[in-house]
């Protein structure tokens, strides 16, 4: 009898699932004829949702091999490991940071979108080339910790953008996202347009983690996701917070990454 009910209650659950899932294209369906996907980039129609057509994504720029081993970036030189000047100069408190694309100016755009065009559907696609720069880290497990946004800009925003690239990573790669672990406990002016060392003093103190970190994490290595690593001044200052709890082994993937010599738009 218990077999017989519980396989009855698989079956209303599979057929509540259907339900559910064709509700959900119904529903995507008559927004779509409403509101038609268009290009992140130019705005052009797309006959579907896949965030850029071919001619904007054709601008993007991919960082690619030969990188730093710890800042991620383009080097001049032919295999094994290597730093750059700035790895060499300024070590960061993290191990690695890596990125999927240069910052230009379609990849601005994009971003621009994202965070502020009420364009969320675009982290998909970030997050598809995330998961390609990122593609080290995924073996060892970590959990993702987006950068956190304090709580009166993220009413004023609605989402963190930084937690949807971080979401959509999670489930292409099936991660953990923990986005309580770290928290913005100061608000910060925005970095647009700040200098290095106001960047740096901007975001210094501003963040704190939860008392109960390292139980969070259960040992497990952290890679702090932003969309955007222009100096480098708030996952620093996100590595920092967490090194002081405890945790040790602390990695960083953005969407897009400013190298020194691009012309950047920024």
């Amino acid at each position: 009898m218990s077999l017989m009910k519980r396989g009855g209650s698989e079956v209303k659950a599979g057929a509540l699932r259907r339900v559910r899932e064709g509700l959900a294209w119904a529903g995507a369906s008559v927004l779509d004829q409403l509101y038609p996907p268009c290009c992140g980039g130019c705005g052009a129609p797309l006959a579907e949702a896949q965030g850029l057509c071919g001619a904007c994504f054709a601008k993007l720029r991919p960082i690619t091999a030969p990188l730093c081993s710890v800042m991620g970036i383009p080097v001049e030189a032919e295999g094994g490991d290597f730093l750059s000047a700035e790895a060499i100069a300024d070590p960061p408190p993290f191990a690695r940071a890596r990125a999927s694309v240069h910052y230009n100016e379609m990849a601005g755009a994009l971003v621009a979108k994202l965070k502020y065009g009420d364009r969320p559907e675009l982290a998909k696609l970030c997050a598809r080339l995330m998961v390609g720069a990122g593609r080290e880290f995924w073996s060892a497990k970590p959990v993702l910790v987006p950068v956190p946004l304090h709580a009166s800009r993220l009413r004023f925003r609605r989402y963190n953008q930084s937690m949807m690239l971080a979401q959509e990573i999670a489930r292409l790669v099936g991660l953990e996202v923990d986005a309580f672990v770290v928290r913005r406990k100061r608000k910060t002016a925005q970095q647009v347009g700040l200098s290095g060392d106001r960047r740096l003093r901007n975001v210094q103190g501003a963040f704190a983690t939860h008392p109960h970190a390292l139980e969070r994490l259960k040992g497990r290595g952290v890679v702090i996701v932003d969309d955007v690593y222009t100096t480098g001044a708030t996952v620093k200052a996100v590595t920092r917070a967490l090194k002081r709890a405890g945790v040790e082994k602390i990695d960083v993937l953005s969407f897009a990454r400013v190298v020194i010599g691009d012309d950047n738009p920024i």
